[in-house]
């Protein structure tokens, strides 16, 4: 029979193998997870589970080898393939670290003109919401800073790496991130205008012509130039907004 100090001990004994036991099962599982190979070893199977569509593993085998061997010859392939698996998980703010990194320690890798690409097609995606544009709700009046951020790194894409393979679609999301940020300027500037702050409608229109000249919306941001310098009585501005109005209109 065991008496109350020993029933202590025994119980006090039984935790702390429990708790032994807990601790050292993740342990245990990291290394049933990432097992103990060569480079090469490890990123074979992170390729095949790449190409496999098995992304959240993927990234575990590729961050196993980019700590295990950061100077090793595939750490920039790796780094690359990294971005990839993160952009198709979501996992949005990795894929840009790993960018970032990327393009701040290897300034004249041949591969750059890929990274700047990956880079605006993670930033377009960061500034997406699923939900919400699967229920069709306009998000044009959201400040769309991933989205400048994305015209900022494609721009660089086409500009600097124009024989790319990347260039050609490229040029074409420029075409639609264009869209996207004049699109917010008349949401903004419809916003002041109903407001009757005139003023910064017609600035806002302005903003539009100015910066966005090759978008769809230079004819709203013009009308809306008109209204707001009609109700500001400058008959001056409105006329010469008219004139460009037409003209474009030709």
């Amino acid at each position: 029979m065991i008496n109350i100090k020993g029933k202590r001990v025994f119980g006090t004994a039984l935790i702390l193998l429990v708790l032994s036991a807990c601790s050292s099962k993740p342990e245990q599982e990291e290394i049933e997870r990432i097992p103990n190979k060569s480079a090469q070893a490890l990123y074979a199977d992170a390729k095949q589970t790449l190409d496999s569509g098995l992304y959240i593993r993927a990234i575990e085998l590729l961050s196993a080898i980019d700590s295990r061997y950061p100077f090793g010859p595939m750490s920039k392939q790796v780094q690359m393939d990294l971005v990839y698996a993160n952009y198709q998980s979501n996992n949005t703010d990795n894929a840009l670290a790993t960018i970032d990194r990327f393009i701040r320690l290897n300034p004249n890798h041949k591969d750059l003109d890929y990274m700047y690409y990956m880079r605006g097609l993670t930033n377009i995606k960061a500034d997406e919401n699923a939900f919400q544009e699967y229920f069709g709700v306009d998000r044009a009046d959201r400040d769309p800073i991933k989205t400048r951020e994305a015209f900022k790194d494609l721009s660089t894409l086409v500009k600097q790496y124009p024989a790319s393979p990347y260039a050609e679609e490229g040029k074409k999301r420029i075409v639609w991130l264009l869209n996207k940020m004049a699109r917010y300027e008349i949401k903004v500037a419809t916003y002041y205008f109903e407001r009757q702050a005139y003023l910064a409608a017609a600035n806002r229109g302005k903003y539009v012509v100015e910066n966005y000249s090759q978008s769809s919306y230079v004819k709203e941001a013009l009308e809306i130039m008109i209204k707001s310098y009609d109700k500001l009585g400058l008959t001056d501005l409105s006329s010469h907004s008219k004139q460009i109005l037409q003209t474009n209109a030709q």
